[in-house]
């Protein structure tokens, strides 16, 4: 599998645990709480992967590349939120540093494309890794809201479909980028 191919799969492939993720921080009533568990921990499993596989695509050091590694880190954190046998307090702090990693890599990423030749496809991609570093920040500041007993409504399950709309638009772009 080429570099371009590496990429673009990894791409999709984050971008539909980014979509499972969300929907399984949803709270949708005819689904059991234990199944959108199994949702946003496939979902996360999905993203890390995904990510890992488009930082490998890059061969040279750039900020996509570590930001797309720091993006894995941060999924491989909130994994070990889900799965680990720790206190409700450590797990939060799991998802919530998990969160912050992603949106930091994001914010790598995105630093790159500042620099890159202003086209349409550019542009696309700082939108879509722009939604991708919000929907996280969300998702982070609904955990330190919920650690410190306030509510903080419907700001994750936003904050998790901002990020997969981001994720989205990201491997749209990465597909087109690839096929030129």
């Amino acid at each position: 599998m080429g570099n371009e191919q590496k990429a673009t799969f990894g791409a999709w492939v984050a971008a539909i645990g980014t979509v499972i993720a969300a929907i399984g921080s949803t709270p949708i009533k005819r689904i059991p709480m234990e199944t959108l568990r199994s949702f946003n921990l496939i979902g996360n499993e999905l993203q890390a992967t995904g990510n890992a596989l488009e930082a490998d695509a890059i061969e040279e050091f750039t900020l996509t590349k570590a930001g797309n590694e720091i993006q894995a880190i941060g999924n491989v954190t909130v994994i070990a939120g889900i799965v680990i046998e720790f206190n409700t307090i450590i797990k939060q702090e799991l998802n919530i540093k998990g969160n912050l990693l992603q949106a930091l890599g994001g914010s790598a990423a995105l630093a790159d494309s500042f620099d890159e030749e202003h086209t349409l496809e550019e542009l696309y991609s700082i939108y879509g890794n722009l939604l991708q570093v919000i929907g996280n920040s969300l998702q982070a500041i609904s955990g330190i809201l919920t650690l410190n007993n306030k509510d903080s409504g419907n700001l994750n399950v936003v904050g998790s479909w901002i990020q997969a709309i981001g994720a989205i638009i990201s491997a749209l772009v990465q597909t087109k980028e690839s096929s030129t």
